[in-house]
């Protein structure tokens, strides 16, 4: 239905914080153009990750390490899209080399210099050998699976419950998710996080039969908590000694040390799945692993066939490439310590925190009420309290944002000592 036939939008959310509702009775733009989104998006929005009751604000411009909504409310931005703008918002030097390589044309049916340099990039940084690129973090571990699939000619993946893998169907949570088939789980096998006893029994009982062991090394879904080193010593043990290969995902964790999170454990995964940052604000993912194992793409003699119009987007990766070799060892280790300032901060005033260099993660009691508290105190953060660092951040900054937490509602705060 259309137009003044279509049913009102129902707010199914009745419990939403008092911060929430003010801040929306206030707003003008945001409700206007809500009200025009749910005639024409289910709910509202394309991206649910986005969405926060009653509605979200929207975006008008951003700068540095600041944001403004369409109602005129600025917000240090802490959520930076999801990890993804590691030097913040419309940073001149980025901007000028999109806008210098979108000149000579934005896509080509060719590969262009730009997917070389930064493969070499990658290669130099991170010592894996070989990479293919593609849009998103989504399709990353898709082409992972395929690449561990076809390497080893065999079909079970194993991957841990709570990580978040993106939208492929192979790795949502939770198992049964709504529109997932259930031949899907027959070659996905679920474990709990962080828990050896499971692992080692699966793979005496199944191990000749995985392809691959997905693992985010800090997933940011089941709240930051590091992997143990007895744990991914015993895993890389596991997947070599059954022939299994041994799949990070570090669409996230790639920010936190040169050349990937998994540097910090001194393992050399099989595979890698990467994007976020090496797209300096642009769509972007990739796969890296050893020749032998991603020949199964090559064009002359592979055996799987895997295109993508916007794959190795010119301007994505030239962009890209110029905010990876700004974010070098010494950027990484500034930032990183104003994560642990931060978190420092925070638990010095009782909140509940945890997390890894420039990751933080807030204990909340109301996902939506804590988001609208923070937004109003002026931080804009993710609706699951994961606070993202990039680099235009001060500590004048880590300040006003240490200040702006301590004084939102909904923060779960540690009892007095």
């Amino acid at each position: 239905m259309k137009g003044p036939d279509r049913p009102a939008f129902t707010n199914r959310h009745p419990e939403i914080s008092t911060a929430g509702k003010e801040f929306t009775r206030m707003s003008r733009d945001s409700d206007t153009t809500f009200a025009r989104a749910v005639n024409v998006l289910p709910g509202g929005t394309t991206r649910m990750t986005t969405f926060v009751a009653p509605h979200p604000p929207y975006a008008a411009f951003g700068k540095g390490c600041e944001v403004t909504d369409t109602d005129g409310h600025t917000t240090i931005d802490c959520n930076n899209n999801y990890t993804s703008l590691i030097h913040g918002h419309a940073d001149d030097r980025l901007v000028e080399t999109a806008y210098r390589v979108a000149q000579r044309g934005t896509a080509f049916g060719l590969p262009t210099p730009y997917e070389v340099e930064m493969a070499e990039h990658l290669r130099d940084r991170s010592g894996i050998e070989h990479w293919r690129f593609c849009n998103s973090g989504t399709e990353a571990v898709m082409m992972l699976f395929r690449a561990a699939r076809a390497y080893t000619g065999r079909d079970i993946v194993i991957r841990f419950d709570g990580s978040y893998h993106g939208t492929y169907e192979s790795v949502v949570n939770p198992v049964g998710a709504a529109g997932i088939p259930k031949s899907t789980y027959e070659s996905v096998v679920v474990l709990p996080q962080r828990d050896l006893a499971a692992l080692e029994n699966t793979m005496a009982t199944i191990g000749d039969r995985v392809a691959a062991v997905l693992i985010d090394l800090v997933p940011s879904r089941a709240g930051l908590h590091p992997a143990s080193q007895h744990y991914i010593d015993r895993l890389r043990e596991l997947t070599s000694a059954n022939g299994a290969l041994l799949a990070v995902d570090e669409v996230i964790s790639f920010r936190l040390a040169y050349g990937g999170f998994h540097k910090q454990y001194g393992i050399t995964p099989d595979l890698v799945s990467v994007a976020k940052i090496i797209g300096g604000g642009y769509p972007v993912g990739g796969i890296g692993g050893p020749a032998a194992i991603l020949e199964s793409f090559s064009p002359l003699d592979g055996a799987v066939v895997w295109g993508g119009t916007y794959s190795a987007n010119p301007v994505t990766l030239a962009t890209g490439l110029e905010a990876m070799r700004r974010y070098d060892a010494d950027a990484i280790a500034r930032l990183n310590a104003m994560g642990d300032r931060l978190r420092q901060r925070l638990a010095d005033g009782g909140v509940s925190v945890r997390g890894v260099g420039s990751l933080t993660q807030l204990t909340l009691e109301d996902a939506d009420s804590a988001w609208w508290s923070m937004y109003s105190n002026g931080v804009l953060a993710s609706r699951t309290g994961m606070l993202s660092l990039s680099t235009p951040m001060t500590d004048t900054h880590i300040d006003t944002i240490a200040d702006a937490v301590l004084r939102s509602q909904a923060i779960v705060r540690e009892p007095a000592r």
